[in-house]
């Protein structure tokens, strides 16, 4: 359900202004998730995922996927450690996750000639590091109302 949610507001539209500034939803998403319940929620969820928003984004099919399943990768990898820090250094591991995210997409998409044009592309991963303490307090409260373990 919260993936789904996420993938809603991956989807909405935003003024021309702030779309530059739209959080890594999916990705922090699955990253909240892969650290709390590691065993459901990897590489292979994070690899459908990217399918579905490659799908409803209409880009590159598997770009998306594979940055997802990068990222995801490398949480899973190091889950206990991120499950053990504070909120703010969390937050810094996301912005890290979003820029890995965001370097793979800027990759792919530069190897197909559709690079962005503007610097902006990167303040993503400052809006989802910001936003990453408030998602992770309604993930958390979601995860203990639902008693998924």
């Amino acid at each position: 359900m919260t993936l789904i949610l996420a993938l809603v507001l991956a989807l909405l539209p935003m003024p021309d202004w702030t779309v530059w500034l739209r959080p890594a939803w999916v990705l922090m998403v699955l990253i909240y998730w892969a650290i709390h319940v590691p065993f459901k929620v990897s590489v292979g969820v994070a690899w459908l995922m990217g399918l579905v928003m490659d799908l409803l984004m209409g880009s590159l099919l598997g770009e998306h996927a594979l940055a997802f399943t990068i990222a995801v990768y490398f949480v899973s990898r190091m889950y206990m450690r991120l499950r053990m820090y504070p909120l703010m250094q969390q937050g810094m591991s996301v912005f890290a996750f979003v820029l890995l995210y965001q370097f793979i997409i800027y990759c792919t998409q530069g190897f197909i000639g559709d690079l962005p044009r503007n610097h902006l592309y990167w303040l993503s991963s400052v809006t989802s590091m910001l936003l990453w303490p408030w998602l992770f307090v309604l993930m958390r409260d979601f995860r203990r109302w639902f008693k998924v373990a």
